[in-house]
């Protein structure tokens, strides 16, 4: 007869939670370009952390260096200094205007996508139709690029993105154009598919209340050169409006704190 082997004393302590998983890591970056004074430092030491299926708004004035940020982490550009990490995965870059070629109909602006990924023609066309479905588009694949209206481009133009099976989904105020009532629809659409696919979204806007009503986090950065000034983590349950109270009263939070920001650069 053999003993049993002793158990570990309990502790009564609950196991610690694991690590969060990053999908992308940014370490001291900063970026300069070279101009016809010198050298302009568009960025200086920037942190950022998104973590797996997070959605973060990166928010700041005019010219504070979002967009080049976004372009780093994309692979767009190197930084001057400093490290990006996103664990081998490729991103996917949405930007403000919708990019689409005037000369292919919705669904071949996706098939080409597609086709880069090595997809054969039958997969490239079931394929489409099913992202087109995904942005509420069924029956679109045929229509030109001038037969959609503005937010239909859009959406177009997240079907493309969403095409290229990342992880990391990458928006550069995708909604700015976009009429308010349009720009509404597309905050829920986005919303529910962040939701569906647990994509990690990195979203930079100037407008503050877009952010509040999108993020998980919203990060404020100084302007130029970009630093992160202070992030807020966002705690309102989903479905948000933009006029909700909690929305309204943290972007009013947030918005006098870019205020001082800009009042602060204005002065140096």
């Amino acid at each position: 007869m053999t003993s049993a082997k002793p158990r570990p004393a309990a502790t009564g302590a609950p196991p610690a939670p694991a690590p969060p998983a990053y999908q992308v890591r940014v370490r001291n970056v900063s970026k300069s370009f070279r101009t016809g004074d010198g050298t302009t430092a568009v960025l200086d030491g920037v942190d950022l952390d998104v973590e797996a299926g997070q959605f973060v708004t990166l928010l700041g004035a005019s010219g504070c260096g979002k967009s080049t940020l976004l372009n780093l982490i994309a692979g767009l550009d190197r930084p001057s200094a400093g490290t990006i990490d996103t664990g081998g995965d490729r991103t996917a870059l949405m930007f403000q205007e919708h990019a689409l070629f005037p000369w292919l109909t919705a669904g071949r602006n996706i098939e080409l996508v597609l086709r880069l990924r090595g997809l054969g023609k039958a997969e490239r066309r079931a394929e489409a139709e099913r992202l087109l479905e995904v942005v509420r588009l069924t029956g679109a694949h045929g229509k030109r690029v001038h037969e959609l209206s503005g937010g239909m481009r859009q959406r177009v133009a997240l079907a493309r993105a969403l095409a290229q099976d990342c992880r990391l989904l990458l928006m550069d105020e995708p909604f700015a154009a976009l009429d308010a009532i349009t720009r509404d629809v597309l905050h829920e659409e986005l919303t529910r598919l962040w939701r569906e696919t647990g994509l990690s979204v990195l979203f930079v806007t100037h407008n503050v209340r877009e952010a509040v009503r999108l993020a998980q986090r919203v990060v404020l950065m100084s302007s130029r050169p970009g630093r992160i000034a202070r992030e807020w983590r966002v705690d309102i349950p989903h479905p948000r409006r933009g006029e909700d109270p909690a929305v309204a009263s943290l972007s009013v939070e947030i918005t006098e704190v870019l205020r001082s920001e800009i009042r602060r650069h204005g002065r140096n």
